[in-house]
């Protein structure tokens, strides 16, 4: 190896808590390192949020059109794939080109290496021949990836993850896809809505198995609506894979799936093997990357992102990268100001105000100046049709706890919004709450906004609004989520 090369941080993966982080250091100042294998950006704007969402947007599209004949005459409907795939070429993902990304980051004055970027000793990381030695920390955000079960006869077939379904230019006849997680469901509505013929394979006792039951049965009827045929509580022992007939799963009851293409979609995982963790003093067989409240995983080590283990979303990535450069920035700032410096001892430290300006660093998941994670309120989405938005703990989470439980329900029907929908109205509120403090621990959204109705439940759960509070606040007429107001008197 060659002399290690002396710089302030280095970031290794740059997906989109990587990128985030490695570009805000730079423009505070900072001589930063940016080390990516793969795309600058990560699996999120190249096979996950933006370009399925793109799929799913065309998708519902086709569905929406579909509805005219129950609400303004008729419509004839004639899927058409190539466009989708253009546009997830051409707009999305520039032909899963990163050149953007890169030059976004050299723009802010990182340094960008790509290759694999590998723990060789305390601050130091080595990427191929080359060695850097930080002065002030190292950033990890290498992500996920796709964990394939070891079902026998699995390995060697060409089925697909994630990024192969993404990438498809000409769709299928059929397709199996094993797992009824989130973005089983989301791609396998897709594909159905797009005339391929869908089955999914779920070894748990029902899909999206996380959520509350009531998401679950009404997701699985929308699927099946759409042709989707599911198959729950399927244990598969083997894969056969035939060139001319494609794939066949057989299951331990004796069950048999057969389709052209398999999309295998049963979770994600890190690979902290490949690390180096054991060079600074980690546990190399941890699942997951475990940091403190500020994203801390060890002595000048920082983690964020997907590998920390807290949910494989966007948005936490986000929210985890600013609580990173909060509190790197602050770390500089006191070592470069002397031992009594505060965070603003020197112009780097300075930058600490700046990186979380319009902040509010009240409150008790706060110290100091840089604010610890807190995932209470954690929202998520699962964007089919109708639409799976959930935060916080679901009803059996809060009773495992021990919360005394109360849970207010409201069908979607139940607001004048639900019903002058009419079609594709399937969805409900559903409220989770400590009846002791009188607070929402946890809440369900479930519509053809489901998502976007989930914004105010995540705030009553985040700030602990009094439930007392909710009721007594103008819910607008006619709109989806009134219904929050129907759930809060079923609560009571």
């Amino acid at each position: 190896m060659t002399e290690p090369q002396q710089v302030d941080v280095v970031v290794v993966g740059l997906g989109v808590g990587g990128e985030e982080v490695a570009g805000r250091l730079a423009e505070a100042g900072l001589d930063v390192v940016g080390v990516e294998r793969g795309l600058v950006g990560g699996e999120c704007p190249y096979w996950g949020c933006i370009p399925s969402k793109m799929m799913i947007r065309a998708a519902n599209a086709l569905a929406e059109a579909r509805r005219v004949d129950g609400l303004a005459g008729s419509a004839e409907v004639r899927p058409d794939w190539a466009p989708v795939a253009r546009r997830i070429r051409e707009e999305a993902t520039a032909n899963w080109d990163d050149t953007a990304a890169v030059e976004r980051f050299t723009g802010k004055g990182g340094r960008f290496v790509r290759g694999t970027g590998r723990l060789a000793g305390p601050g130091r990381v080595a990427v191929g021949d080359q060695v850097f030695q930080a002065r002030y920390g190292i950033v990890v955000g290498v992500g996920t990836r796709p964990s394939v079960p070891p079902v026998d006869g699995l390995a060697g077939t060409p089925y697909w993850t994630n990024r192969e379904a993404i990438e498809v230019a000409t769709l299928p006849a059929s397709l199996l896809v094993l797992g009824g997680g989130a973005i089983g469901l989301e791609l396998a509505q897709v594909f159905a809505r797009f005339g391929v013929r869908v089955t999914v394979v779920e070894a748990s006792d029902r899909v999206l198995a996380v959520e509350e039951p009531e998401a679950s049965e009404v997701a699985a009827a929308a699927l099946r609506a759409d042709g989707v045929e599911i198959h729950t509580g399927v244990r598969v022992e083997r894969v056969d894979h035939d060139e001319e007939t494609g794939f066949t799963l057989r299951a331990g009851d004796g069950a048999r799936f057969t389709a052209e293409r398999l999309l295998v979609v049963t979770g994600r995982r890190a690979h902290l093997d490949e690390l180096g963790l054991d060079t600074v003093g980690l546990d190399a067989g941890q699942r997951y990357l475990r940091v403190d409240g500020r994203m801390r995983a060890g002595d000048g080590i920082w983690a964020v992102g997907d590998v920390t283990g807290e949910g494989a979303f966007t948005h936490i990535a986000m929210y985890q990268a600013e609580i990173v450069v909060r509190d790197l920035l602050d770390h500089v700032g006191r070592r470069r100001g002397g031992p009594d410096a505060s965070g603003t001892a020197s112009s780097i430290g300075g930058a600490v105000g700046a990186a979380g300006a319009g902040g509010d660093d009240s409150g008790p998941d706060t110290a100091g100046s840089v604010p610890r994670a807190d995932y209470r309120a954690l929202p998520r989405v699962t964007f089919t049709d109708p639409e799976v938005g959930a935060v916080g703990l679901t009803e059996r989470q809060a009773r495992d706890r021990g919360i005394n439980v109360q849970v207010g329900f409201a069908p979607l029907s139940s607001s004048t919004r639900g019903w002058i929908h009419r079609v594709g109205d399937e969805g409900f509120i559903k409220l989770v709450a400590d009846a002791d403090r009188g607070v929402l621990v946890g809440a369900t959204s479930v519509g053809p906004a489901g998502g976007e109705v989930l914004s105010g439940l995540v705030v009553a759960v985040h700030a602990a609004v009094p439930v007392g509070r909710l009721r007594h606040m103008i819910y607008a007429y006619p709109t989806f989520h009134r219904a929050i107001r129907t759930a809060l008197d079923d609560l009571a």
